[in-house]
């Protein structure tokens, strides 16, 4: 059985390639306090499909390239944030 996640697109820079991270939550065994980690994976996007902030579910498949090991199965939840652009001012 292949583990399946859902997590964040974090990047979408390259093509076909998407780093995606996802967030965890445990109790520390000792102190128990609840602690959030996350976990960054790279996943294939055949199509493109996935952009910036969306929601989406990866599943693990066959080593693709020296980071890529998840595939990209759907996107959850389209991202509905405008995407700014921050322009440096440029002083002459």
């Amino acid at each position: 059985m292949r583990r399946r996640v859902i997590g964040v697109v974090t990047r979408d820079q390259n093509l076909k390639t998407r780093r995606v991270e996802v967030e965890r939550s445990y109790r520390h065994p000792k102190y128990g306090k609840i602690l959030r980690t996350r976990t960054v994976c790279y996943a294939h996007d055949e199509e493109n499909v996935s952009k910036k902030g969306d929601l989406v579910e990866i599943v693990e498949c066959r080593p693709m390239s020296r980071l890529k090991r998840w595939s990209l199965v759907k996107v959850v939840k389209a991202n509905t944030m405008p995407q700014v652009k921050v322009e440096a001012a440029v002083n002459s």
